[in-house]
Protein backbone atom coordinates (compact mmCIF):
# COMPACT_ATOMS: atom_id res chain seq x y z
CA UNK A 1 0.00 0.00 0.00
CA UNK A 2 1.15 3.02 -0.54
CA UNK A 3 2.44 5.18 2.42
CA UNK A 4 2.58 8.90 1.28
CA UNK A 5 0.11 11.20 -0.33
CA UNK A 6 1.35 11.64 -3.48
CA UNK A 7 2.02 8.18 -3.88
CA UNK A 8 -1.60 7.43 -3.05
CA UNK A 9 -3.02 10.22 -5.62
CA UNK A 10 -0.54 8.25 -7.71
CA UNK A 11 -1.95 4.49 -7.12
CA UNK A 12 -5.40 6.53 -7.71
CA UNK A 13 -4.37 7.77 -10.83
CA UNK A 14 -2.51 4.49 -12.59
CA UNK A 15 -5.77 2.75 -11.85
CA UNK A 16 -7.81 5.65 -14.03
CA UNK A 17 -4.96 5.37 -16.64
CA UNK A 18 -4.83 1.83 -16.81
CA UNK A 19 -8.58 1.26 -17.59
CA UNK A 20 -8.77 4.05 -20.63
CA UNK A 21 -5.42 2.10 -21.78
CA UNK A 22 -7.24 -0.89 -22.00
CA UNK A 23 -10.17 0.21 -23.41
CA UNK A 24 -8.34 1.84 -26.12
CA UNK A 25 -6.05 -0.69 -27.10
CA UNK A 26 -8.66 -3.20 -27.02
CA UNK A 27 -10.23 -0.58 -29.78
CA UNK A 28 -7.37 -0.82 -31.67
CA UNK A 29 -7.50 -4.53 -31.74
CA UNK A 30 -10.83 -4.73 -32.82
CA UNK A 31 -10.16 -2.22 -35.78
CA UNK A 32 -7.41 -4.37 -36.82
CA UNK A 33 -8.97 -7.55 -37.47
CA UNK A 34 -11.35 -5.31 -39.02
CA UNK A 35 -8.86 -4.29 -41.37
CA UNK A 36 -7.31 -7.52 -41.90
CA UNK A 37 -10.96 -9.07 -42.79
CA UNK A 38 -11.18 -6.52 -45.50
CA UNK A 39 -7.67 -7.69 -46.74
CA UNK A 40 -8.19 -10.66 -47.02
CA UNK A 41 -11.70 -10.40 -48.31
CA UNK A 42 -10.32 -8.57 -51.52
CA UNK A 43 -12.82 -5.30 -51.19
CA UNK A 44 -10.31 -2.63 -52.24
CA UNK A 45 -13.40 0.05 -50.84
CA UNK A 46 -13.89 -1.37 -47.64
CA UNK A 47 -9.84 -2.25 -46.90
CA UNK A 48 -9.38 1.83 -47.64
CA UNK A 49 -12.40 2.75 -45.13
CA UNK A 50 -11.16 0.44 -42.54
CA UNK A 51 -7.30 1.11 -42.95
CA UNK A 52 -8.49 4.79 -42.10
CA UNK A 53 -10.74 4.74 -39.40
CA UNK A 54 -7.55 2.53 -37.87
CA UNK A 55 -5.00 5.55 -38.60
CA UNK A 56 -7.33 7.92 -36.87
CA UNK A 57 -8.04 5.55 -34.37
CA UNK A 58 -3.76 5.56 -33.48
CA UNK A 59 -3.27 8.82 -33.95
CA UNK A 60 -5.85 9.47 -30.87
CA UNK A 61 -3.59 7.01 -29.31
CA UNK A 62 -0.64 8.87 -29.56
CA UNK A 63 -2.58 11.85 -28.29
CA UNK A 64 -3.21 10.42 -25.44
CA UNK A 65 -0.24 8.86 -24.60
CA UNK A 66 -1.58 5.08 -25.04
CA UNK A 67 0.97 4.23 -27.94
CA UNK A 68 4.11 5.45 -29.28
CA UNK A 69 4.18 7.86 -32.29
CA UNK A 70 6.96 5.83 -33.88
CA UNK A 71 4.75 2.75 -33.29
CA UNK A 72 1.78 4.48 -34.54
CA UNK A 73 3.30 5.65 -37.74
CA UNK A 74 4.98 1.73 -38.31
CA UNK A 75 1.72 1.05 -37.94
CA UNK A 76 -0.11 3.37 -40.63
CA UNK A 77 2.23 2.36 -42.89
CA UNK A 78 1.91 -1.08 -43.10
CA UNK A 79 -2.31 -0.48 -43.49
CA UNK A 80 -2.06 1.85 -46.13
CA UNK A 81 0.82 -0.61 -48.25
CA UNK A 82 -2.39 -2.61 -48.24
CA UNK A 83 -4.78 0.28 -49.46
CA UNK A 84 -2.41 1.35 -52.14
CA UNK A 85 -1.30 -2.31 -52.80
CA UNK A 86 -1.05 -3.12 -56.54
Amino acid sequence: MANTKSAIKAARKAVRFTLRNQGVKTRLKTLHKKLDAAIKAGNAAATKAAASEYASAMDKAVKSGVVHKNAASRAKARAAKHVYAK
